[in-house]
């Protein structure tokens, strides 16, 4: 092959001539360690339609495994050769390497064998390896020489950066711990953020030097500042993007796509223009780049157009369906043609050398070219699924020739090398990077055998119904919806036959497993599958085995009645909650965890936040009766709370300065006594909030001398069991001169507290501070079901109390800015004036409002920004229409 080719001129060398035998070896190993990812990734890929969790695995080992070992090792090698610098201390290289290697594989066995804490273990391992990297790359930018192209290092550093984030991400979504209300964004973000940030980065940085390289013509003279423009964008664009997609903000997210987009347009035109007509260094190396970045492309665009356009609840799955598109034609396809042409020059020895080895992994190469971008264009297209299918089969078809092939080639650079580098060590010598190979072996292995007893044909699932006895049989229809199983607790009589009917309407997939039983195949949306658990005899459990879907909640408890034994799902959170899961209160509550997804029973109405104008007159006269009510306080979840008025909270009143407020309490519980305080009021406590024996009565009388929204509540010690329990209200007295608004809303923020009123799990729960839900008028989501309404143009004045009694709020409304803030007594922001306010913090017992007017038609979410608050039921929405 012609030397030009070979080695263009000094100032556009490839990066790529080994003289020491270090990293020689170093190279050599990773690709060992490459070549095993990939073989374990294509296992996992066949085994997919078998095991539930394969098609997860499968993605991560090519990923996790191939693809972050192949970045790791050559974006070291290229930073060292585009600054001009020494080689770091292998040893540290080794360590990091292996370190990786040992994360990804600890990350992989964890999330498989649901064990948190390992999962937990390798992500912050790889988090540390990730972190080292970032570390070395910036120290060789400070000791570099310099170099016109040594701002391509830049794209490396940002992929190390994007490698922790998604980390971090992944840790979240497979311990349960984003939970799920914000599984879905925070996904998005994950798969954003690992593909075109740790993935897509570094190898657009690269190509900027390697395809040149490839094709054998020098690099264009403006290739740095088309690099640094082409990072910006992308770089920036993906912060944009990731954020708006974990946040739920669309216009964020998409002006971030659209940058990553406008960025990889960019790079691709200098690409193109950088292509000569001459024969390439590779011409099968330049045509699998070619044929990747066509894909990332064409990728990018489609997800621009999906997340602009797709509504959020379809755009996860949407999402999903590019994945395998960028891993097989982009990632897959980059990874076969780097390799190609790389592995040559890190094991050959001379020209004939390297040409010899590049000969045999082009073997067949236009054959492999048009299966992959076959099998890449079936999967993305929509065909029926055998189509697709057969596109994975034959895109995998011809990863796996590759791989044969670049195994000779391993094994025939490793004999080819002269014998005292032999004899020095070589890579087959390194116990700790093979020791790495070996493990993540045997790791994935060994998830795959003890995986297959959960799929419906192995011997696990035979044994769930073995020794069935002729009897009752039960068929259920469970739905796995909104990161929820419903329903969530099923109680059977011993020996009952049970066959669950499960169906899948969500929008992504899930599957159900039985703990020593039967399991689904992973379900796509809207298709169902039938479980035949047959005799139930003792209490088990089912949840989807979707990485984090478990711990986020995504569990079912069958239960046989008459078990002494308490189930962690149902009987146990019903314990530690001070209820029974038949005791009447907080019926529908398991494990702490309510499902806010789940429909409020037919019969329930929301409790109406509009807020009514101030009565005429300037007495007022109430009268209030303190009993015991039982009321949906979440979706499917009643409660008995202690009220006043039969509500929690109680009636609100509402006044001007001035006026007077008599109210005549009538204590009907027949089991304690109550009492009243209204904040609103300034008088002697010691007659007027006496506690009031059942039966009896008072009259409370009250001036309201100062404008505010006031809280009320009950006055009898306890008063944190009374408050919590649902004995509190609002008093709204205007500011004079309070202008007109076109829509008034009173929303009272508190706690909700599930279990018997008054039990000793209940209080140790409340002087903990540690409530099942934190609500706006009474009810857990009431308003995200139930939005309020309002028209664009509309000024909004929005009333908040916070009766706690233990937690304050910071309400705040998504796509808004408040031009009006009014609290505890005073304005603190008039609509004249230059700023804005983002939200209204309060105390518990403060109180005050805030106004907006709604730009546009659309959904507006508001929240309690505490967001732990927000996540367990402090939210609701506002329906602007045009």
């Amino acid at each position: 092959m012609n030397s030009t080719h070979e080695a263009p001129a000094a100032a556009h060398r490839p990066p790529g001539r080994f003289k020491a035998s270090g990293p020689r070896r170093r190279h050599l190993a990773a690709h060992v360690l490459v070549a095993v990812w990939l073989a374990l990734a294509l296992a996992a890929a066949a085994a997919q339609q078998t095991l539930p969790v394969a098609r997860w695995l499968a993605v991560h080992l090519f990923l996790l495994g191939a693809a972050t070992t192949a970045v790791l090792v050559w974006s070291e090698h290229f930073a060292v050769a585009l600054l001009h610098v020494p080689m770091p201390d292998r040893r540290w290289s080794t360590a990091r390497l292996t370190g990786v290697n040992v994360a990804v594989a600890a990350v992989l066995a964890g999330v498989a064998a649901d064990v948190p804490a390992l999962t937990g273990a390798g992500c912050a391992a790889l988090v540390t390896a990730a972190g080292a990297h970032l570390v070395v790359l910036a120290r060789l930018g400070r000791s570099a020489l310099g170099g016109r192209l040594a701002p391509l290092v830049s794209f490396y550093r940002a992929a190390a950066a994007a490698l922790i984030v998604g980390a971090v991400l992944g840790w979240l979504l497979a311990t349960g711990r984003a939970g799920p209300g914000r599984y879905g964004g925070l996904r998005l973000a994950h798969v954003h953020v690992t593909l075109l940030g740790w993935i897509g980065l570094p190898v657009l940085g690269t190509l900027f030097m390697l395809w040149p390289t490839v094709l054998g013509v020098r690099m264009a003279e403006r290739t740095t500042r088309v690099a640094r423009r082409v990072l910006a964008l992308t770089g920036g664009g993906l912060i944009a993007a990731a954020a708006g997609l974990g946040a739920g903000l669309r216009p964020v997210a998409v002006t971030g796509v659209a940058a990553y987009a406008a960025g990889t347009a960019v790079a691709v035109h200098l690409f193109a223009r950088t292509v000569r007509h001459r024969r390439p260094v590779s011409a099968a190396a330049a045509s699998m780049l070619a044929a990747a970045t066509a894909w990332l492309s064409a990728g990018v665009a489609v997800d621009l157009v999906l997340v602009a356009a797709r509504p959020p609840a379809a755009l996860g799955e949407d999402v999903e369906s590019l994945v395998p598109v960028l891993l097989l034609g982009f990632v897959g396809q980059v990874l076969v043609g780097a390799l190609t042409y790389l592995l040559p020059i890190v094991l050959g020895s001379g020209p004939k050398g390297r040409a010899a080895l590049r000969a045999v992994l082009e073997r067949g190469w236009p054959v492999r070219l048009a299966a992959l971008n076959l099998g890449v264009a079936l999967t993305a297209l929509p065909l029926p699924g055998p189509v697709g299918t057969a596109g994975v089969l034959l895109a995998a078809s011809a990863g796996a020739a590759f791989l044969a092939l670049a195994v000779r080639v391993l094994v025939l650079g490793g004999r080819a090398r002269p014998g005292a580098e032999r004899r020095a060590g070589g890579a087959a010598r390194n116990p700790a990077l093979w020791g790495a190979a070996a493990g993540a072996v045997l790791t994935v292995l060994a998830v795959l055998v003890a995986d297959s007893g959960g799929h419906p044909g192995a011997p696990a699932a035979a044994a769930g119904t073995a020794g069935a006895a002729p009897g009752t049989v039960r068929t259920v229809s469970v739905t796995l919806a909104d990161m929820r199983v419903r329903p969530a607790r099923i109680e059977v009589a011993a020996g009952t036959g049970l066959r669950l009917r499960v169906t899948n309407a969500d929008a992504q997939h899930h599957d159900l497993r039985v703990a020593d039983g039967p399991a689904t195949p992973m379900l796509a949306p809207g298709h169902s599958h039938t479980l035949d658990l047959g005799q139930v005899t003792r209490d088990r459990e089912a949840w989807c085995t979707m990485p984090g879907h478990r711990a986020a909640g995504m569990t079912l408890d069958i239960v046989v009645r008459g078990t002494a034994r308490r189930r962690s799902g149902g009987g146990a959170a019903a314990e530690a909650s001070g209820q029974s899961a038949s005791d009447g209160s907080g019926t529908g509550a398991r494990a702490g965890l309510l499902d806010l997804s789940a429909g409020f029973s037919a019969d329930w109405r929301p409790r109406s936040a509009r807020l009514a104008p101030a009565p005429g007159g300037t007495v007022h006269r109430v009268e209030l009766h303190a009993g015991r009510t039982e009321t949906e306080v979440a979706p499917g979840v009643r409660q008995t709370m202690w009220t006043f008025g039969g509500t929690a909270p109680g009636p609100v009143l509402r006044g001007r300065v001035g006026d007077v407020f008599e109210v005549t309490l009538v204590n009907d519980d027949p089991a304690m006594g109550h009492g009243i305080d209204f904040h609103a009021g300034a008088l002697s406590p010691d007659r007027a909030m006496r506690t009031v024996r059942p039966g009896e009565r008072l009259v409370y009388r009250f001036r309201a001398r100062r404008a505010g929204a006031w809280l009320y509540h009950c006055s009898t010690a306890p008063m944190l069991q009374h408050l919590g329990n649902g004995m509190y209200g609002a008093v709204v007295i205007d500011p004079p001169g309070l202008r007109k608004a076109d829509h008034e809303y009173l929303l009272v923020s508190s706690e909700l507290y599930l279990g018997t009123p008054g039990s000793a799990a209940q209080v140790a729960k409340m002087r903990q501070d540690t409530p099942d839900a934190w609500v706006f008028n009474g009810a857990a989501a009431q308003y995200a079901q139930r939005p309020l309404t309002a028209r664009a143009g509309e000024r909004a004045r929005f009333w908040v109390v916070a009766a706690g009694p233990s937690d304050g709020v910071a309400f705040h409304v998504v796509g808004t800015v408040f031009d009006t803030v009014y609290k505890e007594g005073a304005y603190l922001l008039r609509p004249g004036d230059p700023g804005g306010a983002q939200a209204l913090d309060l105390a518990p017992a403060q109180g005050g409002f805030v106004e907006t007017v709604f730009p546009a038609a659309g959904h507006y979410a508001f929240v309690d920004h505490d967001l732990r608050h927000a996540e367990a039921g402090a939210r609701g929405v506002v329906e602007v229409s045009r």
